[in-house]
């Protein structure tokens, strides 16, 4: 016995070690037996609570770890403690306790990698039970379409999309954002879709007059087909629906650069990179108006941030990227 202990205490640690260091091996009922001495010898001692709590957890029975996360308070038995609760809710098929318990953890440790790929998991077995009900439940429904479409997105495979709003489209046809994302797929499948994208944002308009981003889009095509009066007006629509519109600034203010109208593009430009801070494009054309307007010293400030935008990070990852990123020396 160690000096200075008592026989209860010593046992009690004896029994905490060994059950945490079979927990740690992954003998789970070995763990058990000795955390329970161990909480039945000193029931206040957090630790051998926690590891008895995670070992339950790990034998599917969830009710302890939840308990423990929720009394614990912030140190790092709460998190062990919590991931083992999600971990065990997921595994057991509650995901809706294993959602609620994740964002506890989260809303504790925000920046904890181990919490933020729990809750990724979480989230995707929700999304993928969600999926499943719906394909099992309303296969013939428009929904199964359009989520086998953004599905498609997702992989870029932008033809297979567009087969899929289409369809969905033939079945609901008054359906918002169906015509939207079906022009986008287009756009992104080939150029040579311009026009065919066009009247597929026009009738996503049709359905919705106050669709800024599918106005924007139609602006878009028109600056590609070389109409950039009619262009204009598209993106002063879009602009009108959506002030804060940060992309229809630029572009507009493009169109006003253009035409040598410079006061003017400045200041759409500078309200875009108020509201995009981090927006290059912004920065850049901004610079390129105050040139023109012969304002070297705020060109030359937007050069400075545009610089430091473009500066990647420092730091040991970043070198061990470029490392990666280097051609092999020839022979």
């Amino acid at each position: 016995m160690m000096p200075g202990i008592s026989a209860l205490v010593f046992l009690m640690v004896v029994a905490q070690t060994q059950g945490i260091d079979a927990f740690r091996e992954g003998r789970f009922q070995d763990a058990r037996v000795e955390l329970e001495k161990a909480v039945a010898t000193h029931p206040d001692d957090p630790t051998a609570r926690a590891f008895l709590a995670m070992t339950k957890a790990a034998q599917k029975d969830c009710a302890d770890a939840v308990h423990e996360f929720q009394t614990q308070g912030d140190g790092q038995l709460a998190r062990l403690t919590g991931i083992a609760a999600v971990e065990c809710l997921s595994a057991t098929d509650r995901t809706g306790g294993a959602s609620s318990i994740i964002s506890a953890v989260l809303a504790r440790f925000p920046s904890d990698p181990d919490a933020l790929y729990e809750s990724a998991k979480v989230h995707r077995k929700a999304w993928d039970d969600a999926v499943l009900g719906l394909y099992q439940k309303a296969p013939a429904s428009f929904r199964v379409n359009q989520i086998s479409a953004e599905v498609f997105e997702t992989e870029g495979k932008y033809g297979e999309a567009a087969a899929q709003y289409e369809k969905a489209i033939e079945k609901a046809p008054t359906a918002l954002n169906l015509h939207y994302r079906l022009g986008r797929c287009l756009l992104l499948a080939s150029p040579g879709n311009l026009e065919k994208a066009r009247t597929h944002f026009e009738a996503e308009l049709k359905l919705n007059p106050a669709d800024a981003v599918a106005k924007f889009q139609v602006a878009q095509i028109l600056m590609a087909q070389q109409k950039p009066e009619e262009a204009g007006k598209w993106f002063e629509q879009a602009l009108a629906l959506k002030p804060d519109f940060a992309e229809a600034m630029i572009a507009m203010g493009r169109l006003r650069a253009t035409d040598k109208h410079y006061d003017e593009a400045a200041r759409l430009f500078a309200h875009a990179a108020a509201l995009q801070p981090e927006n290059e494009a912004a920065h850049y054309n901004l610079m390129l108006a105050y040139r023109e307007l012969g304002r070297n010293d705020d060109a030359m400030e937007q050069k400075k941030i545009l610089d430091k935008l473009q500066k990647p990070p420092e730091g040991e990852f970043t070198e061990f990227l470029k490392k990666i990123g280097e051609k092999a020396p020839e022979q």
